[in-house]
C-alpha cells in the first residue's frame, strides 16, 4: 500500500496550506468576535470565498468532475484533514461544508433537471446556502421509525406538517433551501416509509422557532442549529426528491460521505490540538520545570500521536473501500470510524486544554470550540451508540455458524 499523495493532491495541499497561512488564521479571532456579538456571518467571508475560488480550492468534497473538483476519497481526505485545523472558517471558504456538502451530493446523485437548476447550481456557486431537517425534538432520531413529520399528498400537492430541530443552516441569512424527510405513507415497510422533499425556506408554514446552542456555542457562521415548525406547508410533487418512499435510502446515501468527510477534518483538529499542547509545553514552567520535560506531558503527547496516526490510517481505508465498492461496502468502516475519530480527537483535545489550565477554556485559544464540536460529533449523523451496534452485529455475523 503506497501512502503518498499523488501529484494533484500534493499541489493542492500546498496551495490550501498557504491559503490556511494567509488567509483564515489570520481572521479566525475576528470571526469568533463578530459572531459572538452579532449571531451571524462575518462580512470577510466573501472575501473568503472569492480568494479560495482564485486559488482553484473549490466544490473540492464532489467526486463527480462535472460539478466538483473530482477528487477520490482518498484525494480528498488530507485537504479536509487540513480545514479541520479551522472548522468554524475554512470548510465554508472552500464551499466545503456541511449541510451543503451533502445536500449538493443528494441533488448531484438524484435530483431532476429543475431541481438542480433551482438548488444544485445556485449552492455550487456558493449563492444560496441550505439546512437538512431530519432529526425531531422528544424521540430518538437515531430510529427513524420515531420520526414523525408528515409528507401528506394531496393532489398534485404535498403538504408538510411537524417540528424538526439540531437542523444545521437554518438560521443562516443565506439559507434557501431545507432538505425535509418525513413520513410519507406510514403504512408502507419500515424502509419504504419516508420520503425527502425540497422545500423553500420561505414557503408560507415555515416557521424558525429558535436558534440552539451547542455546549453555549452558537455556530452563527455556519448559520447555526435551529428548531423549525412546518405548519400545513404546500409543496408541489415536482419538490419530491427521487422516488416517494425512498427517503431511507437517500439518508444513508447522504450520510456515508458525510460521516467520513466530518472524521477527516476532526483528525485536522486532533493535530491543532497537538501542536498547541506541544508549543505550550515547551514555553511552559512548573515548579521549576518546563512541562515538555515531565514525564506526563510526554507521555500524553506520544499517546496523541499513536492516536492520531491510527485513526488516520482507519479514515484513508475508509476512504479507499468507498473508492473502490462504494460507500454501502464500507459501511463497517464508516461506523468505526464515527466511533473513533471523535474520541480520538476529544482526548487530544481535553489533554491539550489540561496543559493550558484556566485559558485553555476561554476564548484566548481555539480548544474549548474545537473540544465542543468533538464532543457533539458524538451525536452528529448518528450517535456512538448506534455505530457501535453496526460494527459489533457485522463483527458477530461473520462468526455465526453457516446454519
Amino acid at each position: 500500500m503506497d501512502f503518498r499523495y499523488d501529484a494533484r493532491t500534493e499541489a493542492l495541499r500546498a496551495e490550501l496550506l498557504a491559503f490556511m497561512a494567509d488567509e483564515v488564521y489570520p481572521v479566525e479571532h475576528q470571526f469568533a468576535d463578530e459572531r459572538a456579538e452579532t449571531g451571524s456571518r462575518p462580512a470577510a467571508m466573501a472575501r473568503l470565498k472569492s480568494e479560495a475560488r482564485r486559488r482553484g480550492l473549490w466544490n473540492l468534497f464532489l467526486p463527480d468532475s462535472e460539478y466538483g473538483a473530482g477528487l477520490t476519497n482518498v484525494q480528498y481526505a488530507p485537504l479536509a484533514e487540513i480545514t479541520g485545523w479551522s472548522p468554524a472558517v475554512a470548510p465554508e471558504a472552500l464551499n466545503c461544508a456541511p449541510p451543503d456538502t451533502g445536500n449538493m451530493e443528494l441533488l448531484a446523485l438524484f435530483g431532476t433537471e429543475e431541481q438542480r437548476e433551482r438548488w444544485l447550481f445556485p449552492l455550487l456557486e456558493g449563492k444560496i446556502r441550505s439546512a437538512y431537517c431530519m432529526t425531531e425534538p422528544g424521540v430518538s432520531s437515531s430510529d427513524p421509525a420515531n420520526l414523525g413529520t408528515a409528507i401528506v399528498r394531496d393532489g398534485d400537492d404535498f403538504v408538510v406538517r411537524g417540528r424538526k430541530w439540531w437542523s444545521t443552516g437554518l438560521l443562516g441569512e443565506e439559507c434557501a433551501l431545507l432538505v425535509v424527510m418525513g413520513v410519507s405513507d406510514p403504512d408502507a415497510p419500515p424502509k419504504s416509509r419516508y420520503s425527502i422533499v425540497l422545500v423553500p425556506a420561505d414557503a408560507p408554514g415555515v416557521r424558525k422557532v429558535r436558534g440552539l446552542r451547542m455546549f453555549g456555542f452558537t455556530h452563527g457562521a455556519s448559520g447555526g442549529h435551529g428548531e423549525v415548525e412546518f405548519d400545513d406547508v404546500r409543496i408541489p410533487r415536482s419538490a419530491l426528491l427521487g422516488e416517494e418512499g425512498a427517503g431511507t435510502k437517500l439518508a444513508q446515501a447522504r450520510l456515508g460521505p458525510g460521516r467520513i468527510h466530518h472524521c477527516m477534518r476532526m483528525i485536522g483538529m486532533a493535530e491543532r490540538a497537538l501542536e498547541l499542547l506541544c508549543s505550550r509545553a515547551l514555553r511552559r514552567e512548573a515548579f521549576g520545570k518546563r512541562l515538555a520535560d515531565q514525564g506526563t506531558t510526554q507521555d500524553r503527547i506520544a499517546e496523541a500521536r499513536v492516536r492520531i496516526d491510527q485513526v488516520r490510517l482507519l479514515v484513508l481505508r475508509a476512504a479507499s473501500v468507498i473508492d473502490s465498492e462504494g460507500a454501502r461496502a464500507a459501511r463497517t468502516d464508516i461506523s468505526a470510524i464515527k466511533v473513533a475519530a471523535p474520541a480520538v480527537t476529544e482526548w487530544v483535545l481535553d489533554k491539550a486544554i489540561q496543559v493550558y489550565g484556566a485559558e485553555g477554556m476561554s476564548q484566548d485559544t481555539p480548544l474549548a470550540e474545537l473540544w465542543v464540536q468533538a464532543r457533539t460529533m458524538r451525536f452528529i449523523d448518528g450517535p456512538d451508540e448506534v455505530h457501535r451496534m453496526v460494527v459489533a452485529r457485522r463483527e458477530l455475523a461473520r462468526h455465526r455458524p453457516a446454519d
